[in-house]
């Protein structure tokens, strides 16, 4: 490995053409220059300057060498800044939920990179440790505080040549023996099945899925309908939504955040960063 320190002495003799003003001009005796430059040709392995009584002459591997040579210099002068950039930015472990809207994901992310210079975020899932969570209010731990952001209403989702894709509203008794696809931890889709028995009406229910973006590709598959939040399919041209005419069914989204410890000062400008840009009435 070539010293950083030779590398050094060869463009002092470089650019001055004299061993003795480039040795003045690295603080070095004049013997410890021409030792080093040695050094440095013995490990390239092959000459860099042609020595006279009136100084120094560069040769073709010098002409190679200058460039590559100022480069690596400057390249390690910059080393102790960029790690101190580095050790200086500001690190923040975000939990995302899946099945969220991918648009509305992307601009809270841009109002949390606004709120903090210097950012180094992390995204992991949403069971992971981190600084926060993003999530549906429904899934707040007791000791985390819930800071809502927006809501998103379920909406009737079928494919664009269903039967129903026609229809600007539907009744409950309009769903009577469609094939229908659950997804057991939604509590909305509880509630409406719940609803529906109510009413005497009875559902096919054709599959499950654990998640809204499976249900989401089983409607798409052509396996039934189902009840999906608006903000996960509001880019998704392959469903149409048909309004339901019952009780509203949403869900609302935020960051939760420890409760029993006091707030990072990170945590708290991004909050007053978000506050500013999402109004929400409870």
């Amino acid at each position: 490995m070539i010293d950083l320190r030779l590398l050094r002495f060869f463009i002092a003799i470089f650019e001055e053409n004299n061993i003795t003003a480039a040795a003045s001009r690295c603080h070095v005796s004049q013997p410890s220059l021409s030792s080093g430059l040695k050094q440095l040709e013995e490990q390239l392995g092959g000459a860099l300057f042609e020595r006279s009584k009136k100084g120094v002459k560069a040769l073709d591997n010098a002409n190679y060498l200058y460039p590559l040579a100022l480069k690596l210099v400057e390249e390690a002068k910059q080393l102790p800044g960029l790690f101190h950039e580095k050790a200086s930015r500001v690190k923040f472990r975000l939990a995302v939920m899946s099945d969220l809207s991918p648009r509305r994901l992307s601009a809270v992310l841009g109002h949390i990179n606004n709120a903090i210079d210097h950012l180094d975020i992390e995204l992991v899932d949403h069971l992971s440790t981190a600084d926060a969570r993003l999530t549906i209010e429904e899934l707040r731990h007791e000791d985390e505080i819930f800071f809502p952001l927006w809501e998103e209403n379920y909406v009737l989702c079928v494919p664009t040549n269903h039967e129903l894709a026609s229809h600007e509203k539907v009744q409950p008794e309009q769903l009577q023996g469609f094939n229908f696809i659950e997804c057991p931890p939604c509590k909305a889709h509880q509630q409406t099945i719940g609803l529906l028995a109510c009413n005497h009406i009875s559902l096919n229910l054709v599959a499950k899925a654990e998640s809204k973006s499976l249900v989401q590709s089983l409607v798409l598959a052509g396996y039934g309908i189902s009840f999906l939040p608006d903000g996960l399919i509001e880019d998704e041209s392959r469903l149409s939504r048909v309004n339901f005419d019952g009780p509203r069914m949403f869900r609302r989204i935020g960051l939760c955040y420890p409760a029993h410890q006091s707030i990072s000062p990170n945590l708290a400008a991004i909050l007053r960063f978000l506050n500013q840009q999402y109004t929400f009435t409870v």
